[in-house]
């Protein structure tokens, strides 16, 4: 995945925790609130860090 995209779905994944964790009249617990941040921060950081999966070029033998 290209690193703006990365950038645009990071953005929108924190805002979407951010506007989730601190809705006043949210279904969420409030208590849940902070597992909601973290959950989400926890799922950029591993965006970035860990590779797409992916084949390369030499892994797939051409059938004939």
């Amino acid at each position: 995945m290209p690193n703006d995209v990365k950038a645009v779905v990071s953005a929108i994944t924190l805002v979407v925790a951010a506007v989730l964790a601190y809705w006043s009249k949210s279904p969420v617990h409030h208590d849940l609130a902070t597992i909601v941040m973290v959950t989400a921060v926890f799922m950029v950081i591993a965006m970035w860090i860990f590779p797409e999966a992916g084949v390369k070029k030499g892994d797939i033998k051409k059938l004939k």
